[in-house]
């Protein structure tokens, strides 16, 4: 779904030139959850930007979908969930989850088809008709989410968007978006922070190394599919965490 070979990317600025990424090589196999994890500005973001069309390499091959990112774009290969909900105050949650399926031409009636169906996915039925001041922050990113989701794209990426949750609301989100991605069965590049969240929620870790970004270690994670909160208690929970600090440990300490 993903292939990156060779992936550079150097922002030109006042200052001289900004080194984001550096042959970065990475395959995302259909179905994957896949985690970006590293420290503050180590090119997490700036290479879900380029998946999605949003920064242009420098450097190397990527491909989406089979598609150059652009391609992927226009063709709508990917729903896009930002750390900020985003959603507009004078729109209703509904008609802030129709909003991307209205600019595509979709009928009426299969918009109201297509909302409901995710508002029920995000556990968010019957909340339709309120205002997004009217919700909780979590709620706000749950319909951010379901926004995403509204045409039925094969990717998901997510950048870092719990990271303003505090952890009650954080667990119980994680619980319901590794739920959620068992019954879609969708592509998923989440970006974060928190290793016990990379590792609860993800069948492939990706570790990166601070600027300029390359990947240090890519760890596949030996967890089942179907993962209580109570599995982060577990001696293989504890011991994949481990991998992934030391894989950050690793980064930077890279010559």
């Amino acid at each position: 779904m993903i292939e990156a070979q060779g992936v550079s990317l150097t922002f030109q600025t006042a200052d001289g030139p900004v080194h984001a990424l550096k042959d970065v090589n990475l395959s995302v196999a259909p179905g994957d959850f896949v985690s970006f994890i590293g420290p503050s500005g180590c090119g997490k973001t700036t290479f879900l930007r380029s998946i999605a069309a949003l920064e242009t390499p420098t450097g190397g091959a990527l491909r989406v979908n089979g598609m150059d990112p652009d391609a992927a774009r226009r063709a709508r290969a990917y729903g896009y969930v930002f750390q900020a909900p985003g959603l507009y105050p004078w729109r209703t949650i509904a008609g802030n989850i129709s909003l991307p399926l209205e600019i595509m031409g979709f009928s009426r009636a299969e918009r109201a088809e297509r909302v409901a169906r995710v508002m029920d996915l995000v556990e968010l039925s019957g909340f339709g008709g309120k205002f997004p001041w009217q919700l909780s922050g979590g709620m706000q990113q749950r319909a951010s989410i379901a926004r995403a989701l509204a045409f039925d794209a094969d990717i998901l990426l997510m950048d870092e968007p719990f990271g303003a949750l505090d952890e009650i609301v954080r667990d119980r989100l994680n619980e319901a978006l590794l739920a959620l991605w068992r019954k879609t069965g969708k592509t998923i590049g989440f970006v974060t922070h928190s290793i016990p969240e990379a590792v609860y929620l993800s069948t492939k870790i990706v570790v990166m190394s601070p600027r300029p970004g390359r990947i240090t270690r890519v760890i596949d994670s030996p967890l089942p599919p179907d993962r209580p909160l109570e599995i982060r208690d577990t001696p293989e929970f504890i011991a994949l965490a481990h991998e992934v600090r030391e894989g950050l440990r690793e980064g930077h300490s890279y010559d």
